[in-house]
């Protein structure tokens, strides 16, 4: 049974089921369990604040958006981010959704882990990364009641030793091109100039986060 919080839920409509039975055959407990749970903070988050969007379009973006970490759709060349793009990007064309609509989870799952821009676009692009930093990073943890991260975990458990898991499946999904890594050039120019700037550190963002595994 899928889990409803309030209206939340995941759509319920052919494409929805077809988007679930693709990600789920395709990548590992960790990431489809993770990508459902991306879904509901970003749609919890949304409603929060008020946001209108297209449930069907958000639930693409939060499924699709780490397929470029499995083996049958990471590239040679291309961040790992555009390959989740790309993919959702064919699924969704091949349904007979509209130019528009596609390019926006295709932007959406982009920008993903880009912080300090999806914030000021459209509600999909915004709410997908809202999403992912939930649950990887503990963003707004607290923007969360207690009972709803409670029913999002019972239904999609994040496992034993989350944190260090999706951190390893990060790795090896991007080792094989870390030329692709390359892309904040202001933290390159501060490491430069100013002997005391210190990048911030994604995996220890992880680990310090309010979740407890």
């Amino acid at each position: 049974m899928t889990l409803k919080i309030g209206n939340i839920a995941i759509p319920d409509s052919q494409l929805a089921r077809e988007i679930t039975d693709l990600v789920r055959d395709t990548e590992s407990p960790l990431l489809f369990h993770h990508s459902s749970r991306v879904y509901y903070f970003a749609a919890l988050a949304g409603e929060r604040r008020g946001l209108k969007f297209d449930p069907e379009l958000l639930y693409a973006g939060a499924m699709f958006h780490d397929m470029g970490l499995t083996h049958e759709h990471a590239s040679d060349n291309l961040r790992f981010e555009v390959d989740g793009a790309n993919v959702a990007r064919g699924f969704l064309q091949s349904r007979g959704i509209s130019h528009q609509d596609v390019d926006l989870v295709w932007t959406a799952i982009a920008l993903h882990t880009t912080p300090g821009i999806p914030e000021h676009m459209h509600p999909v692009v915004a709410l997908l990364t809202a999403g992912v930093e939930m649950d990887v990073l503990g963003i707004d943890y607290s923007g969360f009641n207690e009972a709803d991260r409670e029913a999002v975990v019972h239904a999609h458990p994040r496992g034993d030793n989350f944190k260090e898991n999706i951190i390893q499946t990060f790795y090896d999904g991007i080792k094989h091109k870390p030329d692709t890594t390359f892309g904040n050039v202001k933290a390159d120019v501060l490491a430069d100039k100013d002997p005391h700037f210190h990048r911030g550190n994604f995996c220890s963002v992880i680990r310090q986060s309010s979740w407890r595994s």
